[in-house]
């Protein structure tokens, strides 16, 4: 027995010297981990796709571009929803399904008959509550001061772009300390939802409403985040860092970029993670190219998520950004409804 427990404190002992050993010299950490701990500290570099999403050509009207992107994963296909301007008609919401990103531009087009009038900026996701599909985005109502609205559709098959319901706008009237909002994003959590939008003054909103009233019931906004941003909000779940991530555009020297921030909960405070045009979440400075140049701004986009139900989350180990972008060059003496926006990918740089 003696010799025994020598013989095992001797493995034990080497053990723990081999161990220490691997402390000293270094293992390197996993891929996954790198990821996490660049994304804790706002530490993003991305490679740029070359422009996947480009106008459909029509015969009824001329497009410009197309933008605001909004994308899940379902039932092994993609499905895209975007906003396309045009000469004719200036906003719309344009849907396109594929089986591979290489397919994505021969994909059928379907432009969402939703209305007549303007409809734009949406965002899909399945609220399992219900069992149906939401599509949130802004509408024109010229009853009410804004005329510009969030409102919302529904639909049970998210790959038949006739089903949807008409648009039913989220507030029974307009709150009356907000003169402006745009962009209107929903997130939710175990017990709320959360509605975010940006008034184009440096300002981020949030209102809210219990899990079993949504989409009624919406609290008075108020204001949870105050800099120098400008619109397009989005927010996510961090899958396994119980944290949320906000990623929202920003102006600079003429071009668009995007920043981000972290909270512990949605109805917390919102502290910068990437919050700077020297330190982006997504920006000129820190994007290489893959195939020739095509785009100086990185504007209205969303990310890549891990699932497609409301908790809208994503891996931080695989974070990818589908955005829209444009040269300087393309976008030099344009009124802005004409910038030619094409989508494009963002891939965390190796």
């Amino acid at each position: 027995m003696y010799k025994i427990a020598v013989f095992l404190s001797g493995i034990l002992f080497f053990a723990g010297n081999l161990l220490a050993g691997t402390e000293k010299v270094g293992i390197s950490p996993s891929k996954g981990q790198r990821a996490i701990d660049n994304l804790l500290a706002g530490r993003f570099k991305w490679t740029v796709s070359s422009p996947l999403v480009y106008p459909a050509e029509s015969l009824s009207d001329l497009f410009y571009s197309v933008k605001d992107p909004t994308i899940v994963y379902y039932k092994g296909r993609w499905h895209l929803f975007c906003t396309i301007r045009g000469q004719a008609r200036s906003h719309q919401i344009e849907y396109i399904c594929f089986d591979d990103w290489k397919n994505v531009d021969a994909a059928k087009r379907y432009i969402l008959t939703l209305t007549k009038g303007y409809f734009c900026a949406p965002q899909v996701f399945y609220f399992a509550p219900h069992k149906r599909w939401y599509l949130i985005y802004q509408t024109g109502d010229q009853t009410r001061k804004p005329s510009l609205q969030p409102a919302y559709s529904t639909s049970w098959d998210i790959s038949d772009p006739n089903l949807w319901t008409e648009p039913t706008l989220l507030f029974q009237q307009q709150p009356d300390n907000v003169k402006m909002w745009i962009d209107f994003w929903v997130i939710c959590d175990s017990s709320r939802a959360h509605l975010f939008f940006t008034s184009l003054d440096g300002q981020m909103w949030r209102s809210e409403t219990k899990l079993s009233d949504f989409p009624s019931g919406w609290s008075k906004p108020t204001v949870v985040l105050r800099g120098d941003i400008f619109e397009a909000s989005h927010t996510y779940y961090l899958k396994g860092l119980n944290k949320f991530m906000t990623i929202i555009e920003a102006q600079a020297d003429g071009r668009r970029y995007y920043k981000a921030y972290l909270a512990e909960t949605l109805d917390g405070e919102w502290n910068p993670l990437a919050a700077t045009k020297n330190k982006p979440f997504a920006g000129p400075i820190n994007t290489i190219d893959s195939a020739a140049h095509w785009t100086d701004s990185f504007s209205h986009g969303e990310l890549i998520r891990d699932g497609y139900d409301q908790t809208l989350t994503v891996d931080p180990n695989n974070i990818r950004f589908l955005f829209q972008g444009v040269s300087d060059q393309n976008m030099a003496g344009k009124k802005y409804g004409e910038i030619p926006w094409r989508l494009g990918m963002l891939t965390a740089a190796k």
